[in-house]
């Protein structure tokens, strides 16, 4: 007897088999309240045990900033490398980086991190990382004010530029949550590529131009390179955020378009790819 088409026959589903795509999406929405309850629940828990609690969301952005920019604003110095106004420039560099590099990362350990609720309740696992990035994107709006706090503090004054952080940020968190379906899916399959994580973390670090001007540092080494600072995402979120803020630099409304390519593509595959191992997830591989 063909158990497959008996139970078909009278309605039964297989146990964790993988929805349409539709019907994913439409269960996914019907969850929102339990992802943004996940996400709320995650930034509480993370900070009630520490004295300073939900303070440290801006004081380790601060610290980075502050490390990396003693550090790097010294050796630039040297060599002559360092751009103007150089304290809000890295504090825009490093906050931005911050929101992206978090979200890579505990994109990548959303599944693996949380094995047993996965084994044990029947839910669309692609709200793991969703949680993850939205949990993130939370803690990035203090960081986001504190970062425009300081920038007037080095003469920034307010602008309707402003206002671009608004379509920014929700194209950023877009591009965002894409790189963490991937990465999601890929950690699942190769484990060890949680040890190798960071250091893909520290190389688009230090390759996005947080400490100097990318697309300055290809014109005089590499000009003909130029179409890679033009469409590197990160260096166009950053380009952006010093434009709106910094008041020598002006904002590349063309970043705008380029980030927007990179965050619907990277999205919609990202999605795409972490739905079809649906099944897979919180087996053993």
């Amino acid at each position: 007897m063909d158990m497959a088409k008996l139970a078909a026959e009278h309605g039964l589903e297989r146990v964790g088999g993988r929805p349409s795509l539709p019907e994913y999406v439409k269960e996914l929405w019907q969850r929102s309240d339990f992802t943004l309850t996940l996400a709320r629940y995650r930034i509480q828990s993370e900070n009630e045990r520490n004295r300073l609690g939900m303070l440290w969301v801006v004081l380790r952005p601060s610290f980075s900033a502050l490390i990396y920019g003693l550090v790097f604003g010294f050796i630039m110095k040297g060599v002559g490398a360092r751009p103007d106004d150089f304290v809000p420039f890295v504090i825009i560099g490093v906050f931005s980086l911050e929101f992206f590099n978090s979200s890579m990362n505990g994109g990548a350990k959303s599944i693996i991190q949380n094995a047993s609720l996965v084994q044990s309740l029947p839910f669309p696992r692609i709200v793991l990382p969703i949680a993850t990035v939205l949990q993130n994107l939370l803690n990035f709006m203090p960081t986001l004010a504190l970062m425009i706090i300081l920038s007037m503090i080095w003469g920034s004054r307010p602008s309707w530029d402003w206002l671009l952080f608004i379509p920014l940020v929700l194209i950023f968190w877009v591009f965002n949550q894409g790189i963490a379906f991937i990465f999601a899916r890929i950690t699942v399959h190769f484990r060890d590529l949680s040890q190798v994580i960071p250091f893909i973390s520290r190389m688009i670090f230090y390759t996005s131009g947080v400490f100097f001007n990318l697309n300055d540092m290809i014109q005089k080494v590499a000009p003909g390179w130029q179409p890679f600072a033009d469409w590197h995402p990160l260096n166009n979120v950053l380009a952006i955020s010093r434009g709106i803020l910094m008041k020598n630099m002006t904002v590349p409304y063309e970043y705008f378009f380029n980030l927007s390519v990179w965050a619907v593509v990277v999205f919609v595959f990202g999605f795409v790819f972490f739905w079809r191992a649906e099944e897979r997830y919180g087996r053993d591989e």
